[in-house]
C-alpha cells in the first residue's frame, strides 16, 4: 500500500484507490477514522480548488457535504439539495450515502459510535473543521469513549498533483460603489471590541475581510474575495496575505489605511504569540487558530462584528444593487425573448442556453462575472436542486414543459440571484398546478410586513403553506442574504425552517425562492432577490417589509388564476408594472413588445 502513496500523481485515479491510500495514511498515523469537509481554513461555503478534497476523496461535486473514512466503511452526508445529485455520483466508490436532516439518518459521532471501538481515535484537520463544529463532534464523541484528535492535512502527500493557493492579485473596489472608506469600518469595529471588552479580533471569513478593506479578488470561483485573514486590535490592523499578491496600488492603499502586511502562512504563530489581553473569535474560526490563540491569550467566542455590519446596505450599496439589478433585468428580457424563438429550433441545450444568457448579461455595464453556476435544468433535471449541466448530460431543449433557471451576475455595484420557471410549451395541468401553488407562496412572502424582532424562520411558513396543504414540501432553505459584489450566500439572516435567531432588519437583502421538485419529473421554483425597508412605526413598534429588487417578468402561461387571491394577482401585476416601466427604456420594440405581453395584467 506504500507503494500505492508513493505513486499518486494524477487526478485520474480512481475514488477507490484515492480512499484505499487514505486508509493506508491514518492506519500509519494510528487513526481509526477521519473526517473530511466541504470548507476550507476560511469555513467558506465555496472554496478554491486547493481546498476541493472532499471532492478529490469522493468525486461528489455539491458545495456542500461531509465524508467519513474508516477502516472498512466510508460514507457522505449531505442535505436535500443534493440526495439525487449524490446518489448518482457515489455510484461504484463504495460510499454510502447518508441523506442528512432526515429523522433515520445517524449523526457523524452516532454512526462512528457504532462501527468504532470505545479508545479508538478519529482524526480531523483542524484548519477545515470550524471551532464550534469541533468542540461539539468531540462532546458527541465522548459518550461513546472515542478520542477527537487534531492531525495535520494528509492531502498534502496523498494529493500529488494538488493545486496550488491562489496567487490572484485583489483590487480596490472605488468609494462610489463601497459607500463607506476602509477606515471608518476599521474604526466601527474597534468601537465594537472596546464595548466587547476585547483587545482584539481575528477575522478570517473571506467575504468580511473583502468587506471591511474594501477590496475583492478573484480566488474562489463566482465569489469575488481573496484568501488572507485580518487582525484588528484596538491600535492595529494587520493582513495576513501572501505578499506576492499585492500589486503596488493595493500596498499603497492599505498603507493610507494604516493596514500593514505580513505572510499568511505566520498567522497561527502570531497568535500563539500575542499575549495582549482578551481576543474574539467567531465560533466558525478553524479549530487549529482557536487553539493557537487560546496558548496565550483568554479567547471569547463572539460572533463576529461584521456579519452584521455588512449585512445591513448602506445608501450608496443599496442604489447600486437597484442599478445592478436593472441591467441584469435587461439581461435576462433579452434572453427569455431570445429563448421563445429558439427553442423551436430543438437545437439548444441546457448547455448552449447558459452560454446565451452569460453574453447577455456579459454585455451589461459593471459585469464581473456569474455569482454561482447556472442551474438550467430542463424537465426532470429541474428536480435536481443544484444541478449543473455537463456534456454527457445536457438535455436538448423541447417546446414543451418546464425548464427550471437558476442564475445570477456579479456586477461592480451588487451581486444577483434569481429563478425562473419557463413553460416552454405545453405543460400538464399538475404542472400548472404546482407552479401556482410555488407562487402563491412566493407572493404571500413577499407581501409580508413584520414587526422589529421578528427572525426569518417566523416568516418560512408563509411561502410553505399552500404546498403544505398539498402534502409537499421542499429541504432546502426559502431565502438567504445577498452580498453586494460579494458572496451570494450571505449570513446572518435566512428563510428557513430550522430556527435561525439572526433579526431582519432594514438595509438587508434576501432571497424569495420557494419551491417543489418531482424526482424523474419535473421541477418549479420561483427567485426574487429582496430589500427589507420601513414599514410604518406604531402604538406596537416598527414595522418592517420587503421591496422586490429583482426585474424580470414571471411567466403568466402556466398559472391558474382561479387559484390566485384578488390580492395576489394584484401583487403579481404591481410588479409586472415595475418591470416593464422600469427595463422599457432599455429594450428595443421587439423586446418592448413582448415585455408588454409577457407583464400583462391577469384577472
Amino acid at each position: 500500500m506504500k507503494t500505492l502513496i508513493n505513486t499518486l500523481y494524477s487526478m485520474n485515479l480512481t475514488i477507490n484507490e484515492r480512499i484505499a491510500a487514505l486508509r493506508t495514511h491514518i492506519a500509519q498515523e494510528n487513526i481509526q477514522a477521519f473526517i473530511i469537509p466541504s470548507t476550507d481554513p476560511h469555513l467558506s461555503e465555496y472554496v478554491a480548488p486547493h481546498w476541493q478534497s472532499r471532492e478529490w476523496i469522493s468525486g461528489f461535486t455539491g458545495s456542500a457535504g461531509t465524508v467519513v473514512i474508516t477502516a472498512e466503511e466510508a460514507g457522505l452526508w449531505t442535505d436535500s439539495r443534493y440526495f439525487l445529485q449524490a446518489e448518482e455520483q457515489l455510484q461504484g466508490s463504495g460510499l454510502i450515502l447518508f441523506k442528512d436532516r432526515l429523522p433515520e439518518t445517524p449523526s457523524i459521532a452516532d454512526w462512528l459510535g457504532s462501527i468504532l471501538k470505545p479508545g479508538e481515535k478519529v482524526g480531523i484537520d483542524g484548519w477545515v473543521n470550524s471551532t464550534s463544529e469541533a468542540l461539539q463532534l468531540q462532546k458527541a464523541l465522548e459518550k461513546y469513549h472515542l478520542e477527537l484528535v487534531n492531525v495535520e492535512d494528509p492531502f498534502h502527500l496523498l494529493w500529488r498533483d494538488r493545486p496550488s493557493l491562489p496567487l490572484n492579485p485583489p483590487f480596490i473596489l472605488p468609494l462610489e460603489y463601497s459607500g463607506e472608506a476602509c477606515n471608518q469600518k476599521i474604526s466601527r469595529i474597534q468601537a465594537i471590541l472596546k464595548e466587547n471588552q476585547v483587545n482584539g479580533i481575528l477575522i478570517s471569513a473571506l467575504d468580511e475581510i473583502a468587506w471591511t478593506l474594501n477590496l475583492r479578488g478573484t480566488d474562489v470561483h463566482c465569489n469575488p474575495v481573496f484568501v488572507s485573514y485580518l487582525f484588528i486590535t484596538s491600535t492595529s490592523s494587520t493582513l495576513y496575505i501572501q505578499p506576492d499578491k499585492l500589486t503596488d496600488e493595493v500596498r499603497r492603499y492599505l498603507e493610507t489605511n494604516h493596514v500593514s502586511i505580513k505572510d499568511y502562512t505566520q498567522i497561527a504563530q502570531e497568535l500563539e504569540e500575542h499575549k495582549e489581553g482578551c481576543l474574539q473569535l467567531p465560533s466558525s474560526t478553524n479549530y487549529t487558530l482557536h487553539q493557537a490563540a487560546s496558548k496565550s491569550s483568554q479567547v471569547k467566542l463572539l460572533e463576529s462584528p461584521v456579519l452584521y455590519l455588512k449585512s445591513i446596505k448602506n445608501a450608496t450599496e443599496i442604489a447600486g444593487f437597484k442599478q445592478a439589478m436593472t441591467r441584469d433585468g435587461v439581461a435576462m428580457v433579452r434572453f427569455l425573448y431570445w429563448l421563445e424563438n429558439a427553442v423551436k429550433s430543438g437545437t439548444e441545450t441546457e448547455l448552449s442556453i447558459d452560454q446565451k444568457l452569460y453574453e447577455f448579461r456579459s454585455a451589461q455595464e459593471n459585469f464581473q462575472g456569474i455569482s454561482f453556476d447556472t442551474i438550467a435544468g430542463y424537465q426532470e433535471h429541474g428536480a435536481i436542486v443544484h444541478y449543473e449541466a455537463t456534456e454527457e448530460t445536457a438535455a436538448t431543449l423541447k417546446p414543451e414543459g418546464f425548464l427550471l433557471l437558476d442564475s445570477g451576475g456579479q456586477y461592480l455595484d451588487g451581486t444577483t440571484d434569481i429563478t425562473r420557471t419557463i413553460a416552454l410549451g405545453h405543460v400538464t395541468e399538475e404542472q400548472k398546478k404546482d407552479y401556482t401553488l410555488i407562487l402563491k407562496g412566493f407572493i404571500q412572502l413577499s407581501m409580508a410586513h413584520f414587526p422589529y424582532g421578528t427572525c426569518g424562520t417566523q416568516l418560512d411558513v408563509l411561502a410553505r403553506q399552500f404546498i403544505w396543504k398539498e402534502g409537499m414540501n421542499y429541504g432546502h432553505g426559502t431565502g438567504h442574504g445577498v452580498g453586494h459584489f460579494l458572496n451570494v450566500h450571505e449570513g446572518p439572516h435566512q428563510f428557513r425552517m430550522n430556527h435561525m435567531p439572526a433579526l431582519l432588519l432594514p438595509g438587508m437583502t434576501v432571497t424569495n425562492e420557494p419551491g417543489v421538485y418531482k424526482a424523474g419529473e419535473y421541477g418549479v421554483r420561483t427567485e426574487n432577490t429582496m430589500l427589507i425597508v420601513d414599514d410604518q412605526t406604531t402604538d406596537f413598534g416598527e414595522f418592517y417589509k420587503f421591496e422586490a429588487l429583482t426585474l424580470c417578468p414571471i411567466d403568466l402561461k402556466p398559472i391558474l388564476p382561479d387559484l390566485l387571491s384578488p390580492e395576489e394577482k394584484a401583487w403579481l401585476n404591481d410588479y409586472h408594472q415595475k418591470v416593464y416601466t422600469t427595463l422599457n427604456p432599455y429594450l428595443s420594440e421587439e423586446e418592448k413588445n413582448w415585455l408588454k405581453e409577457a407583464t400583462k395584467a391577469i384577472h
